[in-house]
């Protein structure tokens, strides 16, 4: 299949053509004949599958085949959880839109609100938003959404996890008009995107491409067994600094670990930085400016913290510490392997991340090879480390003590 079987306009070939898309991505292929025909869409695919311009050239070609009322305001709604995902989605709009007028605008949290709302004074036809800055906007009547003809969720999973699905459902809510929409998330597992679909959607087309429990042969996926803290710093030396590796993101759950491993980096002099939830906008931009313009080899990143991050040039995501769900896995990795390009992604597993790396194959549904490094190979072994953890399940379960049941005594009779 190529994007003229689409039946697009000239305009938005004539831009595929310049960002030099050859041919459409599987999720490309199976959303964007769904959202022509105007139909509402639950999507499932991973970062780096081209989402971003499958739902971005049916909008646009809606905008065409729909001329332009008189009306100022906008007509097609984006929301993203993130300020990072919401540029790069607008930068995308721009891009695939270059050749057309698509007047745009962005609004997200960590700019002046003043600003901002002098922007949306403007003609618009796209508004790119994240949820919580749009509503504070609306409350002071700075947006008008009664004209929304279009609305696209971006990261619904994501969107989630940070707590955003009132607001998201509060403003869908203030939407007088009826609005095709369509829900993009990393994973369309669990109870939370099933019901945040049924609430948004109207018979919905559903799609899954690359299935978050299938085996990605554009990621190369492995284990190292560490013996310790000081073994595991020694073999995250190791890993970083090895020439394979140009552009790394090392994940931790949490804060103070994150700042902890990158000044342990800093002082065997590898170029690093930390990327946590704390920092302001300004310095955050300027942080992920430094790693994107590869002066900074090594980001050590929360998840909170790397929640819409999108560069293509990663070679290795390294997970120092395990997360505790297969979907928080899935968006780690999903950061490398861009482009068609191969992606690596290590996991650093100690004796107490044992149940963690178990969870995690359980949710792929496959093992994950164990890889070693001559002079740092570990004196325990995944099998024998994942029998201890089966052992110790079964000695908790014939320990356990049967409750004393209280025998409630029952009134006297007078």
């Amino acid at each position: 299949m190529t994007f003229e079987d689409f039946d697009l306009d000239n305009i938005l070939l004539q831009a595929i053509k310049k960002q030099g898309y050859n041919t459409p991505t599987p999720i490309q292929e199976a959303a964007i004949p769904i959202m022509l025909e105007r139909k509402d869409i639950l999507a499932g695919a991973a970062t780096g599958t081209g989402k971003t311009a499958a739902f971005v050239l049916p909008v646009l070609q809606y905008l065409l085949d729909e001329p332009k009322r008189s009306s100022r305001h906008p007509r097609a709604l984006i929301l993203s959880p993130t300020r990072e995902l919401a540029f790069q989605i607008h930068k995308v709009v721009n891009q695939l839109g270059s050749y057309g007028t698509f007047p745009s605008v962005i609004i997200t949290g960590g700019f002046k609100q003043s600003q901002q709302a002098d922007t949306l004074t403007r003609a618009c036809d796209i508004l790119v938003a994240t949820p919580g800055r749009l509503v504070k906007l609306m409350e002071e009547e700075f947006v008008d959404l009664s004209h929304i003809e279009i609305v696209i969720i971006d990261e619904a999973d994501r969107m989630l996890d940070m707590g955003q699905g009132p607001t998201v459902r509060a403003l869908l809510e203030s939407i007088p008009t009826d609005f095709q929409a369509g829900l993009f998330s990393a994973t369309l597992s669990g109870k939370g995107i099933e019901h945040f679909s049924e609430e948004i959607l109207e018979e919905p087309e559903i799609v899954q491409v690359d299935a978050p429990n299938q085996k990605s042969a554009q990621i190369q996926q492995s284990v190292y067994l560490a013996n310790n803290k000081e073994h595991k710093q020694a073999l995250l030396a190791n890993l970083v600094q090895d020439e394979a590796c140009q552009s790394a993101i090392v994940f931790c759950n949490k804060k103070e670990k994150a700042i902890e491993v990158t000044e342990w980096l800093q002082s065997q002099n590898i170029s690093a930085q930390v990327l946590h939830g704390d920092f302001i906008q300004a310095v955050r931009l300027e942080k992920l400016k430094k790693f994107k313009g590869q002066k900074i080899k090594v980001m050590v990143a929360t998840d909170v913290a790397a929640r819409g991050l999108d560069m293509l040039h990663i070679t290795h995501v390294i997970n120092y510490d395990i997360p505790y769900r297969g979907d928080i896995y899935i968006h780690r990795i999903g950061r490398t392997g861009r482009a068609q390009q191969v992606g690596i992604a290590i996991n650093l597993v100690e004796h107490h991340d044992i149940k963690n790396i178990e969870r995690i194959e359980y949710h792929l549904e496959q093992s994950l090879p164990v890889e070693k490094i001559a002079g740092l190979e570990p004196n325990f072994t995944l099998k024998d480390a994942l029998k201890n953890v089966k052992k110790k399940k079964k000695t908790k379960k014939k320990s356990k003590k049967p409750k004393k049941v209280k025998v409630r005594k029952h009134a006297k009779k007078s």
